[in-house]
């Protein structure tokens, strides 16, 4: 063999013998049948052959009904599917996923299998070094009310951002191609406003466009937005699939960050049941396919993913895997400043801050409320609580931000 995929799943029934469910997954999804084959094509189809690795039953006493599962993981041969990630997802969960109570819970594929996939070309340390910025989280905030808006509208909102000490700006991620803000246009609109705004602030920023369109024009339009002055990307992952990104960040000409969107994907990891782990969904396999940045919903605010999760999503971006870059952790949603010491006890300084409404829904305007955020990472990472950092001198908007939404620890 050339090496194996393990697929672990979390399959859930009441009154299954899961050794025989296992088996039937191993078979069934790769050579089909096997106690039917004779003896001499056994011995040709055997490399194809799925196996059994292992099948840890949870039956727990007194167990309430649709509590039994068991936790399966089988070995799928590397010589049955093509080096890309639609023929990896097909065979391992293709026609599984609509097998009863079933989830698929991670995947370990082969050093044989990653080698066709070179992972985020910046990475967490290549976003690092365009900033600059290395001793601390990064700063992101996000355009709103983008649709129906007109260039002098989202240029006049992007250098108020800039203004508060951002480190990234990504358009919101419903912002389409439209004749009131096209991409080239919006583009070169908004890197002007970088430029005054670094003049002002001295602080380098990354704009994410949103990049769409029709799956054959995105490398084209990637270009176009790299060519008007773009020096990042925002893209909708899981609404055109993980090869595209991979098609994308590995197109040498598309030369700048990609961050991975993660729209779609409650339809996808929420279940207990069904789907797929946020881990592996946001986590390991937007690594693989090549995002520097992947953004998650945070545990906090207004889209909530359970904490383990997020640790979870966080701890695939991170670790070590096959060689690949890291991917920078970006926990989205319902973020403001009284936050920050928490998301630095989660997440650690390897992680990007990034707010909506905590930036533009500042009492004392956007500006302020980059301001805000910039303010309260200083003092977590300084050690100094944030109601005592706010009563210094220069740093209203951290008190005004904590007055808005208050500190949670």
């Amino acid at each position: 063999m050339n090496g194996v995929c393990i697929a672990t799943y979390r399959s859930y029934d009441d009154k299954a013998d899961f050794n025989k469910k296992a088996l039937s997954i191993a078979v069934g999804l790769t050579v089909g049948s096997w106690t039917e084959l004779p003896e001499a094509q056994k011995a040709e189809m055997e490399k194809h052959l799925g196996k059994v690795v292992s099948v840890n039953v949870h039956e727990p006493a007194g167990a309430a009904p649709g509590e039994r599962y068991a936790d399966i993981q089988i070995a799928y041969p590397d010589i049955n599917f093509s080096r890309d990630l639609p023929a990896l997802l097909v065979t391992v969960f293709g026609k599984l996923s609509m097998d009863g109570r079933i989830k698929l819970m991670d995947l370990d594929v082969s050093d044989t299998f990653v080698s066709a996939f070179p992972g985020p070309k910046f990475g967490l340390n290549g976003v690092r070094d365009l900033l600059g910025v290395h001793d601390r989280p990064l700063l992101m905030s996000i355009f709103k009310s983008v649709v129906g808006h007109d260039l002098a509208n989202l240029q006049e909102q992007f250098y108020k951002q800039a203004l508060g000490g951002v480190d990234l700006i990504k358009d919101d991620e419903i912002l389409f191609e439209n004749p009131l803000t096209p991409l080239e246009k919006r583009v070169e609109a908004c890197m002007d406003a970088a430029r005054r705004a670094q003049a002002e602030t001295g602080q380098k920023l990354l704009y994410a466009v949103n990049l769409t369109g029709p799956t054959s024009q995105l490398a084209a339009n990637a270009r176009k937005a790299i060519d008007a002055g773009a020096n990042a990307l925002l893209f909708n992952v899981l609404a055109y699939g993980y090869d595209v990104l991979h098609e994308l960040s590995s197109d040498k000409s598309i030369n700048v960050p990609i961050a991975a969107h993660p729209a779609m994907a409650g339809a996808m990891y929420p279940s207990q049941h069904y789907g797929i782990s946020a881990s592996l969904l946001l986590g390991k396999l937007m690594r693989l396919a090549g995002a520097d940045l992947v953004l998650f919903p945070s545990p906090y605010g207004s889209v909530v993913m359970p904490r383990e999760e997020n640790l979870a999503v966080k701890d695939a971006l991170l670790a070590p895997m096959h060689g690949l870059q890291t991917s920078f952790p970006v926990p989205s949603a319902g973020i403001h400043p009284g936050l920050v010491p928490l998301i630095l006890k989660d997440f650690g300084t390897d992680v990007v801050v990034n707010a909506g409404g905590g930036i533009h829904g500042h009492p004392m305007g956007t500006a302020a409320g980059g301001q805000a955020f910039r303010q309260a990472i200083t003092a977590a990472l300084n050690g100094v609580p944030l109601r005592a950092a706010a009563a210094q001198t220069g740093n209203e908007p951290l008190q005004a931000a904590i007055d808005a939404w208050g500190i949670k620890e």
